[in-house]
């Protein structure tokens, strides 16, 4: 794997490349996804890429009825909710993200704990195409 600056535009820029990663603490073994430069469990900035494979289990999530403007604009509203969440993955580290192929409509049909695997959805900026990370029970 490259290795650039452990950083946000660099994890951006490897979703866009369909992989998730984050940082290893190499003096305490903590994980951090999105990846960060200091270790806040020891605060060592001895820290080193790491690729994940993209499974776990929602650890908690919400069903937003009400959206923002930029998701409103994409057709969410109180009749088309959408839901985020939590996984807590396999290879260690949470991340938040998009939850698809669930019920949002019927949020009590969601389940904590629920496994859960990696879902690239396209994005479209600027008129200029983007993934961004999403999850979907496995």
């Amino acid at each position: 794997m490259n290795r650039p600056t452990l950083s946000d535009i660099s994890y951006n820029r490897f979703i866009m490349e369909g992989r998730l990663t984050g940082a290893r603490c190499l003096n305490c073994g903590a994980r951090w996804i999105p990846p960060r430069p200091i270790c806040i469990a020891c605060y060592s900035s001895n820290l080193e890429w790491m690729e994940v494979n993209g499974k776990g289990k929602l650890a908690a999530f919400t069903c937003i009825f009400i959206p923002p403007p930029s998701m409103a604009a994409r057709g969410y509203d109180r009749k088309h909710p959408y839901c985020v969440g939590i996984v807590e993955l396999d290879d260690g580290g949470r991340v938040d993200a998009r939850i698809e192929g669930v019920d949002t409509a019927n949020p009590e049909s969601i389940r904590i704990g629920m496994p859960m695997k990696i879902k690239l959805l396209p994005w479209t900026a600027d008129d200029e195409a983007e993934s961004y990370l999403a999850f979907e029970p496995a």
